[in-house]
C-alpha cells in the first residue's frame, strides 16, 4: 500500500524542514510518496527543499493559490491513500503508520483523527480548542459536521478512489477548501474516526487563516450554506451562530 502526500509550500522556509522531516520519519508497513509543489518561493524554501530532493518529489512553478498547488500534487500522486499537509504544519510520529493499520482494518473511504494546535517553536496551544474538537469529533454525523467545521484537516486522509470520484479542490474556496471537500465527500462516504493525535496544527502570524479569520470564518458559514438542503434549517442555523461566537474567540485569542 502507498500513502501519497502533498505539500504546498510558498515562502515558508521558517517551518519547512520541520513539515517535510515530519513526512520523512514516518516508518511502517506502506511506501511512502512525498511531493511537495512550490509556488515560485521567495525566500530559502527552494534551498531547503532541495536538501531531500532524493527523498521526495517536487516542483516549483506559479500556480492560482493554495486549491490549486494541492490539486497539481494529487494529480502527480499515485498512492492508494491521499492527503496534504501544509508547509507549516507537522504530523505526529506514527501517523501514517496508524492510517495503513486503520486501512487494513475498515478500509475507509476517508477518516479523520486529532489534531493539536502549536505556535511558532512546535510548543501546544489552544488547548481548549483542541478538547472542544475531540468532543465534537466523537459525535461525528454529517448534520453536525454542517454545523460547525471540526475536523481538522491536517488529521485527515481519502482514497485515490474517493479523490476521482469528488474531483478536486474547489479553486473559489481560498479558505474553506477542506472544509468544502469534506461535505463534499461527507454526503456519500461515512468518515472512519480514529481517536489519536495524528498531526499538529500551527498557529502564526504569516498563516492565512490567522491573519483573515473574519473572513475564513464567514467563507466557512457560506459554505456549508451551500452544500445545505431545505431539511438542514437548524443545522445551518447552529453554523451561524458558530461564526458570529467564533469571531469573538479569536478576537479574545
Amino acid at each position: 500500500m502507498k500513502i501519497s502526500i502533498v505539500t504546498p509550500s510558498l515562502n515558508q522556509g521558517q517551518f519547512i524542514e520541520r513539515t517535510i522531516l515530519s513526512v520523512l520519519s514516518q516508518t511502517g508497513s506502506f511506501d511512502l510518496e512525498y511531493i511537495i509543489v512550490d509556488g515560485k518561493s521567495k525566500d530559502d524554501s527552494l534551498d531547503i527543499i532541495k536538501r531531500y530532493e532524493d527523498r521526495l518529489r517536487w516542483v516549483s512553478e506559479k500556480d492560482k493559490g493554495q486549491s490549486d498547488a494541492i490539486n497539481k500534487g494529487f494529480e502527480k500522486a499515485s498512492g492508494n491513500i491521499l492527503a496534504w499537509l501544509n508547509s507549516d504544519d507537522t504530523y505526529e510520529p506514527d501517523a501514517l503508520s496508524e492510517i495503513a493499520d486503520q486501512y487494513k482494518k475498515t478500509r475507509f473511504d476517508w477518516c479523520f483523527g486529532n489534531c493539536k494546535n502549536i505556535d511558532e517553536n512546535d510548543r501546544e496551544i489552544r488547548r481548549a480548542i483542541t478538547r472542544y474538537k475531540l468532543f465534537e469529533s466523537k459525535r461525528y454525523s454529517y448534520k453536525r459536521l454542517l454545523s460547525k467545521d471540526f475536523i481538522s484537516q491536517p488529521a485527515v486522509f481519502f482514497t485515490r478512489n474517493v479523490y476521482q470520484e469528488m474531483g478536486p479542490l474547489d479553486l473559489n474556496c481560498h479558505y474553506s477548501m477542506d472544509y468544502d471537500y469534506w461535505l463534499r465527500i461527507g454526503k456519500k462516504y461515512s468518515p472512519v474516526y480514529i481517536n489519536k493525535f495524528l498531526a499538529n496544527f500551527r498557529w502564526q502570524k504569516g498563516s492565512k487563516n490567522s491573519e483573515n479569520y473574519k473572513q475564513a470564518a464567514l467563507e466557512t458559514y457560506l459554505t456549508a450554506r451551500r452544500h445545505a438542503t431545505s431539511t438542514d434549517v437548524y443545522p445551518l442555523f447552529r453554523h451561524y451562530i458558530h461564526y458570529l461566537m467564533l469571531n469573538q474567540l479569536y478576537r479574545l485569542l
